[in-house]
């Protein structure tokens, strides 16, 4: 694949579409093979009071799914004292297991708590957009599993792709944007 062909990777999320049912953490899991008690993708709930249609205080609950952010100034990679942890042409941060050296210096340098020691392979993990399934032509099995269609996966430099037209076109938020990591996994308002 030529440079000007290969895509950069993105993924967007409707945290208005979000019912926090976890099938996305939970295929994640099956996907991967990720340990019990570790996870790729999280899904954090925010308990809260707003209004109701009728202007009454009730008691509401959002969802805030959360995973590697795939950052354009990835922490983590600059922690790496042995370069195990790469940027691909496709944009996607990557750990190499066969050069982590276990430090553990990525898990605190990522600001999103977004990288675990596997405990059975004594490497480290994270959500890497389930390259293999992207290698087969195929979405990552977060996006795929969700049954209302809240993840939107695609190519940020297509100007056709559905996520560049939420990128340019929804109300976008990325989290911790102060640290300038420029994360491409985003969070956006359909409304």
């Amino acid at each position: 694949m030529t440079p000007e062909k290969t895509p950069h990777w993105g993924l967007a999320i409707d945290t208005e579409r979000c019912i926090g049912c976890h099938a996305c953490s939970v295929a994640c899991k099956v996907e991967n093979s990720v340990y019990l008690g570790m996870f790729r993708t999280k899904v954090y709930y925010h308990d809260f009071h707003g209004k109701n249609a009728a202007g009454k205080v009730t008691p509401k609950r959002a969802f805030l799914p959360a995973l590697c952010m795939q950052c354009e100034d990835a922490p983590c990679l600059k922690a790496c004292p042995t370069e195990s942890i790469r940027r691909d042409a496709d944009g996607v941060v990557r750990i190499d297991v066969d050069s982590c050296d276990r430090s553990r210096d990525c898990i605190a340098a990522c600001p999103y708590g977004a990288i675990h020691i596997d405990p059975v392979a004594q490497v480290a993990d994270k959500c890497d957009f389930c390259s293999h399934r992207l290698d087969a032509g195929m979405q990552p099995a977060c996006v795929e599993a969700c049954p209302v269609g809240a993840r939107k996966f695609g190519n940020l430099l297509d100007k056709d792709s559905e996520i560049r037209y939420i990128i340019e076109h929804k109300r976008v938020m990325v989290l911790k944007a102060d640290l300038n990591t420029m994360p491409r996994f985003f969070y956006f308002y359909a409304t």
